[in-house]
């Protein structure tokens, strides 16, 4: 099967599409599990297949270090290794690059507080509702005392218009990483889609930064999409695996420089298209939507990185996003946020979050949903006994809270489709909005 991308129905912006790969079609808009070091924790592919999810995110610059690309080759390729004949994703160590540089010494994510809660202007169109803001005021603190103030701190990353230097966050060993070399491993791992080298820059860059960035991203994808182009020269003549690459663009949080990384990166012939880079705030990555979706190409997927909470997703499909990927909900599973459907009083208020380890769920015998069917809500596991699991820290805590949290995004996903299909989606919206 070759790699295609085919839209099925529309609503507005939003596109009900089929992504062709070689491991399969997936069915968009769709979340994408992080699969970090080729497993996302604590589940199996089996798992993954049996509560819907289509295709997973590997992590290169992992991978790259443990267990070795090479390895992972000699094993037969990702798919084989982690034993999933789905489809894969592999990014392109580019935002390591960036928590281990200006992430940092910045001591700041892509976003401030890995998207803060503001008090919206577009409170009507998220169901009449306006959020808590006390994180938001927490994040601009921190903003603000870093902007006047950094503490000195000391980078594990350098860059230049060449490369990355990196020192190994596992034993302080020395890496040179460049498109090429990012592109090389990419090709060894053997995932389907694959991503060009970006920088990520923080939110606390200015201007001035963030333009010599971005034209070294530029730069960067243009080098990782010759190394691609000639990679696949080598697989007409029978070496290694078909794969499409996808260009990113960056700019930060200023108009002109993301309508110019728009146009670049719908200029060059890759397959699709992501949006990456310091995104700051929920409302500014709307807007930075509002400003690059017209330019970029139709007939491409459109893929919004590390972004993949509940409103996150129904805003920016209603833009004409396609995909998403996002450790988010497996890694608040681990530490007790359930997520909640609508049915059960999930709304935007409360973040579709219930924290188990709260002591009144102590003696509560009713499972986490009783509209979810998941093994864990369908098979009657207790709140009080998950209570106890997280409480006697017992790994089965993280299993059945993860299964739950993939469950409940795969039925956002599931709703989201139906509801473009039937022309819907601002309903589904605001069913899930509360």
């Amino acid at each position: 099967m070759n790699f295609s991308f085919r839209i099925v129905s529309t609503d507005g912006l939003a596109k009900l599409g089929k992504l062709a790969t070689p491991h399969g079609i997936i069915d968009t808009p769709a979340f994408v599990p992080v699969g970090t070091q080729a497993t996302v924790k604590s589940l199996t592919p089996a798992d993954l297949k049996s509560l819907g999810s289509q295709v997973i995110l590997a992590n290169t610059y992992h991978l790259y270090l443990r267990p070795g690309p090479e390895a992972v080759s000699r094993l037969g390729g990702l798919h084989r290794f982690m034993n999933w004949d789905g489809p894969l994703m592999t990014d392109s160590g580019g935002f390591q690059v960036f928590s281990l540089g200006w992430a940092l010494e910045h001591d700041v994510g892509k976003l401030v507080s890995l998207f803060a809660r503001l008090p919206s202007p577009e409170g009507e169109a998220n169901g009449g509702q306006v959020d808590d803001s006390r994180e938001e005021i927490a994040a601009r603190q921190k903003m603000e005392k870093s902007q006047k103030s950094l503490i000195p701190r000391k980078k594990l990353c350098i860059v230049d218009d060449e490369k990355a230097t990196f020192l190994s966050h596992l034993d302080g060993s020395l890496h040179v990483w460049t498109p090429e070399k990012s592109i090389e491993v990419q090709k060894k791992l053997g995932a389907d889609l694959i991503f060009a080298l970006d920088e990520c820059t923080s939110p606390l860059h200015d201007k001035e930064y963030t333009e010599i960035s971005m034209r070294r991203s530029h730069a960067w994808e243009e080098r990782s999409l010759t190394a691609f182009q000639k990679g696949q020269g080598l697989r007409a003549k029978g070496q290694g695996k078909a794969q499409a690459i996808y260009g990113i663009v960056q700019g930060g949080p200023f108009k002109d420089l993301r309508i110019e990384s728009a146009k670049f990166v719908s200029g060059r012939d890759f397959f699709g298209t992501a949006v990456g880079g310091a995104l700051v705030n929920k409302y500014k990555m709307l807007e930075i939507l509002d400003w690059i979706m017209p330019i970029l190409p139709p007939g491409r997927p459109n893929h919004l990185l590390g972004i993949g909470t509940i409103d996150d997703i129904l805003n920016s499909v209603e833009k004409g996003i396609d995909t998403f990927d996002c450790a988010h909900p497996t890694r608040i599973a681990r530490r007790g946020d359930l997520l909640t459907l609508p049915q059960d009083g999930g709304s935007l208020r409360n973040r579709w979050v219930l924290n188990i380890t709260a002591k009144e769920f102590s003696a509560d015998p009713t499972p986490i949903s009783r509209t979810c069917q998941c093994e864990v809500c369908a098979g009657s596991y207790s709140r009080g006994y998950l209570k106890h699991l997280f409480w006697a820290k017992e790994l089965l805590a993280f299993r059945l809270a993860t299964i739950h949290n993939l469950a409940v995004m795969n039925r956002l996903m599931e709703d989201i489709r139906r509801g473009i299909a039937d022309k819907k989606l601002k309903e589904v919206k605001v069913k899930w909005f509360g």
